[in-house]
């Protein structure tokens, strides 16, 4: 049951509302969370990481932006709130995070539905993910194989995972599979990586 919020679209825990608050960028946020979700209590420890660590867009950023694995909506709404011209993809299989997520995003640019509602044509100028390491590895590799290449040629991917869950082979993994990898920082147990095409100018080691 404790894994269940990775890959259940429909959880059987508990809907027991809570509400979990934190700061970023100077905002302060207040979102709705419930049982059956991931981290409904407090902000994960990774996504908190990601949020401070990763090079949030500018208020002039636009395009589209994915939030993969959204759960109830922390990075899709930071995102939407720091660069409100950027139209944010949440995506999800978890509908109870999807219906909190839709709840949190209100009125800012957040387009919220399950991975298959995206259309195909659209291209991410940025894609942020705390991604759902211990579903294992062969489920994590088809993951960001179906997304990672969905990035425009000048964008940018960032992800958070733990060290001790990984970071470091998967980080190995992308570059074999074609992609430019930095460990752009670490703090308290995990790695942001910052993922690229290897042909865009804006790669650095």
């Amino acid at each position: 049951m404790a894994a269940e919020h990775y890959f259940t679209a429909e959880p059987t825990a508990p809907a027991r509302a809570g509400e979990v608050r934190f700061s970023v960028a100077g905002h302060d946020f207040q979102l709705a969370a419930a049982g059956g979700v991931f981290s409904a209590d407090r902000l994960d420890p990774g996504t908190g990481v990601l949020l401070r660590k990763a090079e949030l867009p500018d208020g002039e950023a636009d395009g589209a932006f994915l939030d993969l694995g959204c759960g109830y909506g922390p990075i899709a709404v930071v995102l939407a709130t720091v660069a409100p011209r950027a139209t944010i993809y949440a995506v999800d299989v978890n509908e109870r995070a999807l219906a909190l997520a839709r709840q949190n995003a209100r009125g800012l640019n957040v387009i919220t539905g399950t991975p298959d509602s995206v259309p195909e044509g659209v291209r991410f100028a940025e894609i942020w993910s705390n991604p759902p390491i211990r579903v294992g590895k062969s489920d994590l590799h088809e993951l960001l194989s179906r997304w990672l290449p969905r990035l425009a040629p000048d964008g940018v991917a960032w992800l958070v995972v733990g060290r001790h869950l990984g970071a470091d082979s998967l980080a190995e993994w992308l570059v074999a599979q074609g992609w430019a990898v930095a460990r752009h920082a670490s703090q308290k147990g995990f790695r942001v990586l910052r993922v690229t095409p290897v042909d865009n100018e804006l790669s650095r080691p």
